[in-house]
């Protein structure tokens, strides 16, 4: 998600620190989530830039539509992939993409976003998620990934949506975190501990549709994983010490 559609200045001062020596003179209560301005995502059109414009580009690239990078940038050739996408989905072939193409895209949490349905604030810009979501998904990605960059925390909280979405895993974000032996922050307690501003808006993007993994249901350390298991997948890309697989 382009960063200009951040409600907030992204706070990124946040070092990588130990478990056990973490500082929360940021931290965010649940009453301050469930007040928060959330973000909406955008229409995309020539010139947007960002990690929603990936994943537009990864799909129409996986059914033949486009043949760039996919670079995040909304240039000509990304233009014409969509208009001859939307011509051939019976859409206003534009070149734009809204709500229609989202949906015909599969980006359904990306067109609801758009759709709007907040009450409030109780609600996420994704009508399918509250504010407590977003604080729970924000409390996982600090106690995972508070070392991490700012798209590595995106991309943590990216996992735990695709997951949500898979039929390999719960349907809700409490039970994906919370199902047994999926995460150490859960495990060791760390899960606990209260999110910062930074954690808070890598939640928000994670849910405006910023999969900077595309499509990642697993990620690990190397470093320290044991499982020789989770070395058998699939690694689609590696940011900062977490690798991110199918």
């Amino acid at each position: 998600m382009k960063k200009a559609l951040r409600m907030g200045v992204v706070a990124l001062a946040v070092a990588a620190v130990g478990s056990a020596t973490a500082i929360f003179n940021t931290a965010y209560t649940h009453d301050d989530y469930a007040s928060a301005p959330f973000v909406q995502t955008a229409v995309l059109k020539q010139g947007a830039t960002g990690g929603e414009v990936k994943e537009v580009q990864r799909r129409l690239k996986q059914w033949g539509y486009y043949n760039g990078a996919v670079d995040g940038v909304y240039g000509p050739q990304t233009v014409a992939a969509v208009k001859a996408f939307q011509k051939k989905n019976g859409l206003k072939a534009d070149g734009i993409a809204g709500k229609s193409t989202y949906e015909a895209l599969g980006m359904n949490e990306s067109a609801k976003a758009l759709q709007g349905g907040n009450s409030g604030n109780t609600q996420t810009a994704n009508s399918n998620y509250t504010s407590s979501d977003l604080y729970l998904l924000a409390k996982c990605i600090y106690a995972e990934a508070r070392g991490e960059s700012y798209t590595g925390q995106v991309a943590v909280g990216a996992v735990i949506l695709n997951r949500v979405a898979s039929s390999k895993f719960p349907n809700t974000i409490s039970g994906v975190i919370y199902q047994r032996h999926a995460f150490t922050a859960v495990s060791d307690g760390q899960i606990n501990l209260s999110p910062d501003k930074t954690a808070m808006n890598a939640a928000q993007d994670a849910m405006n549709g910023w999969d900077p993994t595309y499509g990642c249901i697993y990620y690990y350390n190397p470093a320290v994983a044991t499982s020789s298991w989770i070395f058998s997948r699939q690694t689609v890309t590696t940011i900062g010490k977490h690798v991110f697989a199918i």
